[in-house]
């Protein structure tokens, strides 16, 4: 099987999506079994030329999946994984860590969209409406993933036109205030021009 492309690098979110394709890269490449598997125990009675090579081919191999997995994590992400010194330990480790973190952020969406669909009397602003109605005319079920998404695209959506209108009222004050600026130094101008010119004996 050809490797496929390496997928990107893991930022701390939907971790669940990023293993899933990480594990299939390292599958492409014959490595994922080193995210589950310890060191292997050389039978008694192997020679010692036998058990170095099995000892360092098993090595190459772990060393190659772990650098695998710590280049897919972001820099800083990286840098507090690289102390792992196995696949099974890095894997491990950002599963502890990301599984119970990716559960909370669901449990904390879910929360919100019921306190919405279940509370009819709330007002909503206008871009919380029509996300509202777009939930109740969809045909299909959506799952916590693609509601987490659909409610992260709404706050970006959100955030983006405060920022605008901030800037547009930032933009309007600087405008009456150079408009201001400018009828000043046009009476000024036309004081100067209007008084009696001395004249000089």
């Amino acid at each position: 099987m050809a490797p496929v492309e390496k997928p990107e690098k893991f930022m701390g979110i939907d971790f669940k999506r990023w293993q899933q394709k990480m594990f299939f890269y390292l599958t492409t490449l014959c490595l994922q079994r080193f995210t589950s598997e310890d060191a292997p125990e050389v039978p008694e009675g192997t020679s010692d030329k036998e058990r170095f090579i099995i000892v360092e081919a098993w090595k190459h191999s772990d060393f190659l999946c772990r650098n695998y997995i710590l280049s897919g994590l972001q820099d800083d992400l990286y840098n507090v994984n690289s102390e792992t010194k196995t696949s099974k330990e890095s894997w491990g480790a950002l599963e502890r860590k990301y599984k119970t973190e990716d559960a909370g952020i669901k449990k904390f969406f879910v929360a919100r969209f019921l306190d919405f669909k279940m509370i009819d009397s709330k007002s909503l602003p206008p871009m919380w409406k029509d996300f509202k109605n777009y939930l109740k005319h969809k045909h299909k079920e959506i799952t916590v993933e693609d509601l987490i998404v659909r409610l992260r695209i709404e706050e970006d959506n959100k955030a983006a036109e405060r920022r605008s209108k901030g800037n547009s009222t930032i933009n309007g004050a600087h405008i009456v205030k150079d408009d201001q600026n400018n009828s000043k130094k046009r009476k000024k101008v036309e004081q100067e021009n209007n008084q009696p010119k001395k004249k000089f004996k």
